[in-house]
């Protein structure tokens, strides 16, 4: 039974896990690096420290799992999407790479928006708005401010992509990720052209688009000898990190939903057709799965402001947790159980660093509204929570909204650890929540991927229905999923109330 490798080049680290035929996880090894903010709201880091980590990686999870390099088979690649490498007619890194966060490129976004004829007609291109996070406004920006490194480019590559290149020496990417970049034509599933031309981007900056399970390439003798792998080995397209965690997570037919509470927030749906909210408030992209697509919600501080509250506010939880030798989340949800659902009225909007969805507003900010003297620290604690799990239901009433069906949803990320967090899911979803034997997210999707596009499967999706099950069903509490429909539609009024501040008190900051 051959091995398939997954490898995953994330924003704070990268991971690889090495899988069996049928799924069964082997080993796994994570290896870290910095992230750079030159100016405020600029994120970089060197393209040199992926590959260093998954070389590392790569080498721990051989030794861990015993593994032979003959063994195996097939290798798979994830990453954070958007981010943008400039290499140069030799191959070589031109500068930092600008990452999937950064926030420089407001004006290039809205200089793409003119040059394509306006917000509707690019999204009629490309399937999407313009976004700061995307790769397209990065090229405009180094065009803009950095010419001479814009003269020296020859290839523009995503984060995983360039990991690709180092082990194959091949440049490729696949419709996943491409997606992302605002320049694919995500209907036809390759380059954009017309935007291309509006954008005077030379095409022979974009490598060839493959399919997620298609081989792109060769493991390279000079890569094999540094992992200690037997050269040769195929390489399949892989991922984006949201696409191939949905595979992870088994999000391979319609009506299958996950609702992935990590850092951010992703909702996100698989659909079997293109299908693209007019106003641009959900991304649609290639599905990882081959002729197929899906429909994504993103919420910027979902589980993220559950961590701002521990790391700014629950100092007592975390020496607490130390000193009883357990998770500081478990003491705090304890504390939040203890506030009735709805807070008595105390609201948190979880716009810690802007939003994306539905709003796309990066001046939106956090906020406590309601705040009585009945309120304490459960109160607090319950109402980040219900904010972040509110913001992720707003995903889901727009995917609903587009007729696409929602039969199941499937949870991972820090949200799906919890009882507590849960059952709170169910209730303000008002759907059945699950859980899955499979928790180590896009690294795993990409594995399996992997075992696809070699032949282990015949396709991803019954490489899917080979290795993951669901493993919990929660289903709402009747009375308090009516308490959160009550709740629900003060909170998205609250956002609409504070829009225009949020631009004031921006302008004010920056002034």
């Amino acid at each position: 039974m051959g091995i398939y490798l997954g490898i995953d080049v994330g924003t704070s680290g990268t991971k690889t896990l090495a899988i069996r035929e049928d799924g069964q996880i082997v080993a796994s090894a994570t290896a870290e690096y910095p992230l750079d903010s030159p100016k405020p709201g600029w994120s970089e880091q060197d393209p040199a420290d992926w590959w260093q980590a998954a070389v590392r990686t790569v080498k721990q999870v051989l030794k861990a799992g015993k593994i032979k390099p003959a063994d195996v088979a097939g290798i798979g690649l994830s990453g954070q999407m958007h981010g943008s490498v400039f290499l140069d007619r030799d191959h070589n890194v031109i500068r930092p790479a600008l990452l999937w966060n950064d926030q420089r490129t407001a004006a290039q976004c809205a200089e793409i928006e003119a040059k394509a004829g306006g917000r509707k007609k690019l999204i009629n291109m490309v399937a999407n708005p313009a976004l700061t996070g995307f790769t397209a406004p990065k090229i405009l920006w180094l065009r803009e401010h950095e010419p001479r490194n814009y003269a020296r480019t020859a290839k523009i590559l995503l984060p995983k992509d360039y990991v690709r290149f180092r082990l194959t020496g091949e440049f490729a990417t696949e419709v996943s990720d491409a997606s992302g970049t605002l320049l694919l034509d995500v209907k036809r599933r390759r380059w954009c052209k017309p935007l291309l031309k509006k954008l005077d981007i030379d095409p022979e900056l974009l490598p060839p688009v493959y399919e997620s399970e298609e081989v792109s390439g060769k493991l390279s003798p000079i890569a094999a000898k540094q992992m200690g792998l037997a050269a040769g080995v195929p390489v399949v397209g892989g991922g984006g990190d949201q696409a191939a965690g949905a595979i992870g997570n088994g999000i391979v037919r319609r009506g299958v939903i996950s609702a992935t509470m990590g850092t951010s927030g992703v909702v996100f749906a698989h659909s079997d057709e293109v299908q693209i909210d007019p106003q641009g408030r959900v991304h649609t992209f290639c599905h990882a799965v081959r002729d197929k697509w899906h429909v994504m919600g993103v919420v910027l501080s979902a589980g993220g402001s559950f961590q701002w509250y521990r790391n700014q506010l629950g100092a007592a939880e975390v020496k607490a947790a130390r000193r009883q030798k357990v998770d500081p989340y478990e003491l705090l949800t304890a504390e939040a159980s203890e506030a009735p659902a709805g807070c008595e009225g105390l609201y948190f909007l979880p716009y810690l660093t802007g939003e994306r969805t539905p709003h796309a507003d990066p001046h939106a900010r956090g906020a406590w509204i309601g705040l009585s003297l009945r309120h304490g620290k459960p109160h607090l604690i319950r109402s980040v929570m219900e904010g972040a799990t509110y913001a992720m239901r707003d995903c889901l009433e727009i995917i609903e909204g587009m007729k696409i069906p929602v039969r199941e949803i499937r949870l991972s990320g820090g949200g799906a650890r919890s009882p507590f967090w849960r059952q709170m899911q169910a209730d303000i979803y008002g759907k059945p929540v699950m859980t899955i034997n499979a928790e180590e997210g896009p690294a795993y999707g990409v594995a399996l991927l992997a075992a696809a596009g070699t032949g282990a499967y015949k396709d991803v999706v019954e490489a899917c229905a080979a290795a993951i099950d669901t493993t919990s069903r929660t289903t709402p509490d009747r009375k308090t999923k009516a308490a959160y429909n009550r709740a629900y539609p003060l909170y998205g009024k609250l956002y609409q109330s504070l829009k225009t501040d949020y631009a004031a008190i921006a302008e004010l900051v920056e002034s």
